[in-house]
């Protein structure tokens, strides 16, 4: 089960989230809270503010145990990227059933109060930590930037920040990303690149703010249109593609872009390829569809 493709973020199942109610919600700390029905609606909110994850899980999974901490160490690394919400299927089966959730363990994410499936089984840390990733940036390509709060039996804010320090070259970035100014983002991320040119996180931030700032006015529909019905424009396939990207079809942007690469001439084939390897920074550089690409670039290019 891959990440989200959807641009609407289709639900596994229709859900009346006001109509969960009646359970607890214990605190794991950090980044972690235990929930249950109660805490649906709230999660719905939250996740307009960044992404939840949630796991439903089950004390009777003799392989869950370890999938779960893997999880929690990654969103609690996060220091607030993501909030992780944790069902127990057992305690709460009219959620569980609610939410079509037919096997532990099953892992969603909630954006923008919608759910979607991420995978469902144990995965490797690895596999993990880029799914997680994918969901960070997808949210930042809905415009989604806020941070989670510790819950409720986490570390005090001192010991919080001691021990997941937040790098405070990011701050003005940061600022104008939750103001939802993307172009002065992108100069802030550029101020940091004349500093740290090679620097991998402060060039990923600034491709999604770049991608942010240009995606503000589209229509999806006249994008759509104008990119079929003049498929020699690069300008109309390069905002498909930045459309396709936000919408988590990036597989198909690449392939828009590679096939135009390959018969523009010099100077449109730069601006493909330059708009490429920014694509491929917010889809993420170790993401499979980003590494076959890559290799096909290459190619055209050489």
């Amino acid at each position: 089960m891959g990440v989200m493709t959807d641009p609407n973020f289709s639900r596994p199942g229709a859900v009346d989230l006001s109509s969960l109610t009646d359970s607890s919600a214990d605190s794991s700390g950090g980044y972690v809270r235990q929930v249950g029905e109660a805490d649906f609606q709230e999660l719905a909110s939250l996740s307009t503010q960044h992404p939840v994850i949630v796991e439903f899980h089950s004390p009777r999974d003799t392989s869950g145990p370890a999938l779960s901490k893997d999880l929690a160490e990654l969103v609690n690394a996060g220091a607030g990227r993501y909030l992780l919400a944790r069902v127990d299927v057992d305690a709460e089966p009219r959620l569980a059933q609610a939410l079509q959730v037919t096997a532990v363990p099953t892992v969603v994410a909630l954006i923008a109060g919608q759910l979607a499936p991420l995978f469902q089984g144990t995965r490797s840390r690895e596999d993990i930590a880029s799914v997680l990733e994918q969901v960070a940036q997808l949210a930042v390509a809905n415009g989604i930037t806020g941070r989670a709060q510790p819950v409720a039996g986490a570390p005090s804010d001192e010991e919080s920040e001691a021990e997941t320090p937040l790098d405070p070259r990011f701050e003005a970035a940061d600022e104008a990303l939750q103001a939802g100014d993307y172009a002065r983002a992108v100069e802030e991320f550029d101020k940091l690149l004349t500093e740290t040119p090679q620097d991998a996180e402060v060039i990923a931030g600034r491709a999604q703010a770049s991608l942010l700032a240009r995606s503000m006015d589209f229509d999806a529909a006249a994008v759509v249109k104008a990119a079929s019905e003049r498929p020699d424009d690069v300008a109309a396939q390069l905002d498909a593609a930045d459309l396709e990207v936000i919408q988590g079809a990036s597989e198909s942007a690449f392939d828009r872009l590679l096939g135009l690469a390959a018969v523009a001439d010099p100077d449109d084939r730069e601006r493909i390829r330059l708009r490429l390897l920014e694509l491929f920074e917010v889809v993420g550089r170790t993401d499979p569809t980003v590494l076959a690409a890559r290799r096909r670039l290459s190619t055209v290019l050489f």
